[in-house]
């Protein structure tokens, strides 16, 4: 199942940063750290015009330490390009981002020439928590479901410093599957997006071969590695308690379970990519999508000769 959720109001935002990139001096993308690959927005490479970008790995303190620093040297190694990882609760490491932008844009600052940030990212990857967090009090809202952030607003860090956050955006159409998975679990599209036994049972899949010790400490199952992932989600609906009556397993509580786990970081600090796993995805997804768009075209013939044109 392709997952997809492109609300009314995103296209909008798509607009608004198009309008606004042209005064902005630095762009800050707030990926999240547990699947930094398939929270980096595409169409937003389309719409910077070539602007230095800071990619910010927000909370580094529920992903995997080393698949963070994978990623950071990954991202470090692009040109104009540069990463941070920060839990945005943290008011030290918030504040290293004053810096970094003025390493990007060095010729900025100051009443003359003030620096004008721009800050994106995917819905609920924590922008809010962040801009809260830098500004010292509560002036960006927040909460812990996609698409808090509606409007535009400007937030002043110093006289000469402005930060522009954005509301979440996403893409019109995610072409890599697993991303979908993944930005379903970790609460970046809305709910009823998505079939939510389907993406606890691609989360239970990956983190059987990856992570299976934190799924044997979280849900006491043991050989976690000789289960399936539907066997999996059943185990642990019996180990947690959703029965319904005649013994069986109400899957849809267990997958509930095992999402809010994720989300909360009660399976301790996972990642669900490396670069090169995303870079495979990738691919993949690329290739998947043109062969889309050349059966798309086969089925758009040319007027002429009596021939009609079949549409879709």
């Amino acid at each position: 199942m392709a997952i997809q959720w492109f609300p009314g109001h995103m296209h909008l935002t798509r607009k608004a940063i198009g309008e606004r990139i042209k005064d902005i001096d630095v762009v800050i993308e707030l990926l999240d750290a547990r699947l930094p690959g398939s929270s980096a927005n595409p169409m937003l490479a389309e719409l910077i015009d070539g602007k230095p970008v800071l990619k910010v790995l927000s909370k580094q303190d529920m992903a995997d330490p080393q698949r963070t620093d994978a990623w950071l040297n990954h991202y470090n190694a692009l040109p104009g390009t540069r990463a941070l990882a920060m839990d945005t609760s943290m008011t030290t490491p918030a504040k290293a981002l004053k810096e970094a932008c003025q390493g990007l844009a060095p010729l900025r600052g100051g009443m003359v020439k003030p620096m004008r940030v721009l800050m994106c990212g995917i819905p609920n990857v924590g922008k809010s928590t962040l801009i809260n967090t830098l500004k010292g009090q509560r002036a960006a809202k927040t909460g812990d479901e996609a698409g808090v952030t509606k409007l535009e607003q400007r937030i002043s860090l110093a006289d000469d410093f402005y930060i522009y956050d954005t509301p979440g955006v996403l893409w019109p159409r995610i072409t890599v599957e697993q991303s979908g998975y993944n930005l379903a679990a970790s609460g970046a599209i809305g709910v009823n997006a998505y079939d939510e036994q389907e993406v606890a049972l691609e989360l239970l899949n990956y983190l059987i071969s990856h992570y299976p010790d934190a799924l044997t400490q979280r849900y006491k199952v043991t050989n976690v590695s000789s289960h399936t992932d539907e066997d999996l989600l059943e185990a642990i609906g019996r180990q947690r308690g959703a029965v319904q009556s005649g013994g069986r397993v109400n899957t849809v509580k267990a997958a509930e379970i095992v999402i809010h786990d994720f989300r909360s970081g009660a399976l301790g600090r996972l990642t669900l990519e490396t670069p090169d796993e995303y870079t495979q995805w990738l691919a993949l997804g690329q290739q998947a999508d043109a062969e889309r768009n050349l059966r798309k075209a086969g089925l758009k013939k040319p007027r002429g000769k009596g021939r009609p044109t079949v549409r879709r």
